[in-house]
């Protein structure tokens, strides 16, 4: 993605996680939905345990920084956490429940994400990265490699290298890693762990949007049944042969094997009682870590299967329907047949569309025309000596529309509410009354604003060549927006 003005732009105003970054109550939802789902690797919670905790957390606060703080309910946040405009949480119905649970976003868990990088970090390491990309390398070079005499010199060496790493180990030679390298791999592992886990709900998040495009494309096809099957088996196909279904599946495969289900075990057991990883503190949490993959994968494959299982029946209930109506239909034709079986009717009884078929042949089709060309004549311009007043452009005023609207935000970061005179006085005008009908415009779409008509202020500035102009408004107030 090109990281252009006009890309960022559409991302800041649009992308939940800047959004979330952006969010007057950042803090609270990052710390609370990180500490809810995040550290314990929650999928989903029910709305009542999730307004419960965040009660607690608002009880805290409210204690630590005073009652006026955060002064919305728990379940008035969800609610406005999960509204489609901010997308920070996901709610939704279980399939046989009346009561909404929540899930973290993809993009909810990218921003948590990138939050946690900010931190500093005793120990960058960059050893394992390096041997970690010169055997991806060498697994894409040899394993692209169809030539077969290509792959057994490649095996040959590597058996070469384990004979003489068996022999040094043998003579007593035993080159053990120093805590630096063992350092070094296991922070590398503790963030892949992380973005693995992390990646799971966008996977399942794609799953999701697949499965609504099918289910709009139900709602509004109208061509034949056995078409519109066609499609959508072909997408789900598609779907699961793509490089991201292809992907999960391998690693599904590989994770679910009891071998390397008990390989994993062990392994993590002797690396986290090696006395340099003890010495970084990692989390309990981590012995089981593999634990964790299965089941957000386990969650990923049920979601898949319960999308499929509700297409199934959306589209048995649509054929029902449609078969009733042809019953309906071929019901009523009997009916109008008996009714008239002893007595013919008399006039028309039915009118045909088309009494013949409608023919075009190919030569009545108008033929190909080009497109006209205009003619651009060649004529040399003649230089120009006029003399021309180029202090216009350089006289040209810009009013930086998020310069005012942020000295606004910072007002009523410390009050709940201030008026456009107090705000120009913090901030003169410094382009006159286009900078003061920039503030109007702002006034007219801020989602609060409070209009004193039997009130006014004058607004001073100073304009070209010294003078001063004033102007009389009414009393106009911005009111801060509670979430």
């Amino acid at each position: 993605m090109a990281l252009d003005y006009a890309t960022l732009d559409l991302l800041r105003q649009n992308h939940p996680a800047w959004k979330l970054l952006r969010a007057q109550h950042a803090p609270l939802v990052a710390s609370f939905l990180h500490r809810v789902f995040v550290a314990p690797n929650v999928r989903t919670l029910r709305q009542a345990d999730l307004v419960e905790a965040l009660e607690d957390e608002l009880f805290a606060l409210r204690r630590q920084l005073g009652e006026n703080a955060f002064p919305g309910s728990a379940e008035g946040y969800l609610n406005d956490w999960a509204e489609n405009e901010k997308g920070w949480l996901r709610k939704f119905y279980p399939t046989g429940e009346d009561e909404p649970h929540y899930d973290l976003t993809p993009a909810t868990e990218k921003a948590l994400a990138w939050l946690e990088s900010l931190s500093e970090r005793s120990f960058v390491g960059t050893e394992s990265r390096l041997l970690t990309l010169f055997e991806l390398l060498r697994q894409m070079s040899t394993g692209s490699q169809a030539d077969p005499e290509v792959r057994i010199a490649e095996l040959n060496r590597r058996s070469e290298e384990i004979e003489t790493e068996i022999a040094r180990i043998r003579a007593g030679r035993i080159t053990l890693l120093d805590d630096t390298a063992l350092k070094d791999r296991f922070q590398q592992f503790l963030q892949l762990a992380r973005e693995l886990l992390t990646d799971f709900r966008e996977v399942e998040q794609n799953f999701r949007t697949l499965d609504r495009q099918v289910r709009e494309r139900i709602a509004l096809w109208e061509g034949g049944k056995g078409k519109l099957l066609e499609e959508i088996m072909g997408q789900r196909d598609a779907i699961a042969d793509s490089d991201q279904g292809r992907s999960f599946r391998a690693f599904w495969d590989f994770l679910m094997s009891q071998e390397r289900q008990e390989e994993l075990s062990s392994l993590l057991q002797e690396v986290l009682s090696l006395p340099p990883v003890v010495a970084m503190r990692p989390e309990p949490r981590l012995r089981r870590v593999h634990y964790d993959w299965l089941e957000a994968g386990e969650y990923t494959q049920r979601t898949v299967a319960r999308l499929s299982e509700q297409l199934r029946k959306f589209l048995d209930d649509k054929a029902w329907i449609e078969n009733r109506r042809i019953m309906e239909i071929l019901h009523d034709i009997e009916s109008q047949a008996l009714e008239l079986r002893e007595e013919m009717p008399g006039g028309t009884v039915m009118r045909v569309a088309e009494a013949s078929a409608s023919i075009e042949l190919p030569l009545e089709r108008p033929l190909y025309r080009p497109p006209f060309r205009p003619v651009i004549e060649g004529t040399a311009l003649d230089e120009g000596d006029a003399e021309i007043d180029t202090a216009a452009l350089y006289a040209q005023v810009h009013v930086d529309r998020a310069e005012l609207q942020g000295n606004i935000l910072r007002a009523l970061q410390e009050r709940n509410q201030i008026g456009l005179g107090e705000v120009i006085s913090h901030h003169p005008l410094r382009h006159g009354l286009a900078e003061l009908l920039t503030y109007l415009q702002i006034a007219g779409e801020w989602n609060r604003t409070a209009v004193d008509e039997e009130s006014t202020e004058r607004i001073a500035w100073e304009g070209e060549n010294g003078i001063t102009r004033r102007a009389t408004l009414p009393g106009i107030i911005f009111v801060r927006n509670e979430p």
